[in-house]
C-alpha cells in the first residue's frame, strides 16, 4: 500500500543545508498499525507530509496503492487527500464557530457528497466514536479528548483507505490519551491502515510495529 524507496528530502536553511530524509525506504501493508517514532527535527513531520502527500521528495519514489506519486498534479495530490487518507492531527484543527457534526461534514461537502449520504456518514461516525450526544456542540464546549474524537470522526466519515494520524495523544493528559489510542486499536482490529507519527515510546509500541527516524534514516524497531 505504502512502498518508499530511496526517499530523501533537502531543505536550505539559513545557506545550510539540511537533509531531513536521507535515503528513507519503508513498506506498509494494507491494514498494519505502523508507528513512527522520533525526536523533533529527526524528520517525523517530513514523512508524515510525504506520505500525506502534503509535500513531495527530492529524488526517490513514493508508491501508494501501487501509483508513483511523484508524477501527481497539485490537483491529482489533492484529490488524494481528501479520498484516501484521513488526517488526526495534534492540535485537531477544528473549526471553532461549527459544530462537531458540522466538522464532520465539510470535507465531505468538498468531496461533492450527497446530503443524505453525508448524514448517515456523520452520524455514523460520531456514533462510532461516542460522541452522538455531543453532535450539536462546538469544539469550545468539548474537552480535549472529546475534540480529538470529533477530529477522529471526521476522518472516519470520508472512509479514507489509511488513517495518518500526527502526534494524536500530544495534547491529552494520559488517561484521554489511552481512550483515543483505543479507538485506533479498534479501527485497526477492523482492518484500516494505520500510521502514527510520535515521539512518545509508550505510544509507538501500542502499535504493531515501529520503526524509528533519526536525521533522516530509518531503522525498524524490534517490540
Amino acid at each position: 500500500m505504502i512502498i518508499l524507496e530511496d526517499v530523501s528530502k533537502v531543505y536550505e536553511i539559513g545557506g545550510c543545508e539540511v537533509r531531513a530524509l536521507d535515503h528513507a525506504s519503508m513498506h506498509i501493508q494494507e491494514g498494519e498499525f505502523v508507528s513512527i517514532i522520533g525526536p523533533s527535527g529527526s524528520g517525523k513531520s517530513t514523512m508524515m507530509n510525504i506520505i500525506g502527500c502534503l509535500d513531495t521528495a527530492d529524488s526517490g519514489q513514493y508508491r501508494l496503492d501501487g501509483q508513483p506519486i511523484e508524477s501527481y498534479s497539485e490537483k491529482e495530490l489533492a484529490k488524494i487527500r481528501n479520498q484516501k487518507i484521513g488526517f488526526i492531527f495534534q492540535s485537531f484543527n477544528l473549526i471553532g464557530n461549527l459544530t462537531a457534526e458540522e466538522n464532520v461534514e465539510l470535507p465531505l461537502i468538498y468531496q461533492k457528497i450527497p446530503k443524505s449520504e453525508r448524514k448517515e456518514r456523520v452520524e455514523a461516525a460520531l456514533e462510532r466514536v461516542r460522541l452522538s450526544g455531543r453532535n450539536k456542540h462546538k469544539p469550545g464546549e468539548l474537552s480535549g479528548g472529546q475534540q480529538q474524537r470529533v477530529a477522529i470522526a471526521r476522518a472516519i466519515a470520508s472512509k479514507p483507505s489509511i488513517f495518518l494520524a500526527d502526534e494524536p495523544t500530544g495534547n491529552l493528559d494520559s488517561e484521554t490519551g489511552k481512550e483515543i489510542m483505543s479507538l485506533f486499536h479498534e479501527l485497526h482490529e477492523q482492518g484500516h491502515t494505520i500510521v502514527l507519527i510520535t515521539h512518545d515510546d509508550s505510544v509507538a509500541r501500542q502499535a504493531a510495529r515501529s520503526i524509528h527516524i533519526l536525521d533522516g534514516k530509518l531503522s525498524e524497531v524490534t517490540l
